[in-house]
C-alpha cells in the first residue's frame, strides 16, 4: 500500500434502495465514500441514517442496487468495521468493566468464554490508551461519565484495527466539553491511522473541524458531497425543513445556527 489512493473506497452505492415492512425508506443511492474520509451522516429524524449503517454492516439487505464495503460485499461480523450503535452503553448493565468491554471487540464472544493471550491483552491496553481511557480501565462502565463511556466504546471499535468506524450519534447527551473531547479524539485517530470515519449526527457544528465529507438524506434519496458544499443555507434549510443559517468566521471556520424569520403579514 502506497497511500490512500491504493485502497479501495470505504463505501460504494450504486442505485441502492432499502425497504422495511414493504415501505421504501430511501432509494436511488449512488455515491462513493473514499478511504480516509471523515463523513457526517445527516438528515431529519426517520430519514434512514442508521439504516445506511445497517446496510454497510450486512444487517439489512438492499432492496435494489449494489453496495460494496471496503472492496467487498457487506457481511455480518466484518472485523474490518468498528461500530458504536446509538445508546450502546445504556444496555450494558451495571457490572461490565471497561477492559472487559474492549476485550469483546477482539474475542467476539461472551464474557469468560476463554482466556485472552498476552498479545490480546496488550492490544486492549493499547486501545484504551489511544482513547485516553487507560486510567479507568478497571472501573465499571456504569460508574463513568457519558464522555468516558463513549471513549471506551470507541476503544472497543478500534481494538481490532478496523479500517472503517461507524459511529451512531456519539455526541448525543454529552455536554459541550465532552463533545469537544470526543471530536478531538476522532481527529487524532484519523491522523494516526487515516481510518475512514462515518458519524451520524443531528448537530454538525461540533464535528465541523474534522469532517471532510457529508452524506445527507434529502427527499427520500441519499446524496454525498464535500462538507463545504453541504454546509450551505439553502441546502440545510431544505434538509431540515426549518431556516438554517451558515456563518463563516474571519478565520474561515464554518458553523450553522437556527435562523429566525419574521412571519409574513
Amino acid at each position: 500500500m502506497t497511500g490512500p489512493d491504493a485502497r479501495p473506497p470505504a463505501l460504494v452505492l450504486e442505485d441502492v434502495g432499502v425497504a422495511r415492512g414493504g415501505r421504501t425508506v430511501w432509494s436511488q443511492g449512488t455515491f462513493t465514500v473514499r478511504a480516509g474520509a471523515v463523513v457526517g451522516v445527516i438528515g431529519p429524524n426517520g430519514a434512514g441514517k442508521t439504516t445506511l449503517f445497517q446496510l454497510a454492516l450486512g444487517l439489512l439487505p438492499a432492496a435494489t442496487g449494489r453496495i460494496e464495503v471496503l472492496g467487498s460485499a457487506p457481511r455480518r461480523g466484518n472485523r474490518r468495521i468498528g461500530y458504536v450503535p446509538q445508546n450502546y452503553t445504556a444496555a450494558l448493565g451495571e457490572a461490565v468493566r471497561c477492559r472487559d468491554l474492549v476485550t469483546l471487540g477482539l474475542t467476539g464472544g461472551r464474557f469468560g468464554l476463554r482466556r485472552t493471550s498476552p498479545a490480546e491483552r496488550a492490544r486492549v491496553d493499547d486501545a484504551l490508551r489511544r482513547v485516553g481511557a487507560a486510567d479507568y480501565a478497571e472501573r465499571r462502565m456504569s460508574e463513568l461519565s457519558g464522555g468516558q463511556q463513549q471513549r471506551v466504546a470507541i476503544a472497543q471499535a478500534i481494538v481490532d484495527e478496523a479500517d472503517l468506524l461507524l459511529l451512531d450519534e456519539p455526541l448525543a447527551n454529552l455536554d459541550l466539553r465532552n463533545q469537544q473531547e470526543i471530536v478531538r479524539l476522532l481527529g487524532d485517530l484519523h491522523r494516526e491511522r487515516d481510518v475512514t470515519i462515518m458519524v451520524v449526527a443531528h448537530d454538525l457544528n461540533p464535528l465541523l473541524p474534522v469532517l471532510t465529507d457529508a452524506v445527507y438524506l434529502l427527499d427520500g434519496h441519499p446524496h454525498h458531497d464535500e462538507i463545504g458544499e453541504v454546509v450551505q443555507e439553502e441546502l440545510l434549510t431544505h434538509l431540515y425543513g426549518t431556516p438554517v443559517g451558515v456563518v463563516r468566521t474571519a478565520q474561515g471556520d464554518l458553523f450553522t445556527r437556527a435562523a429566525w424569520r419574521e412571519p409574513q403579514r
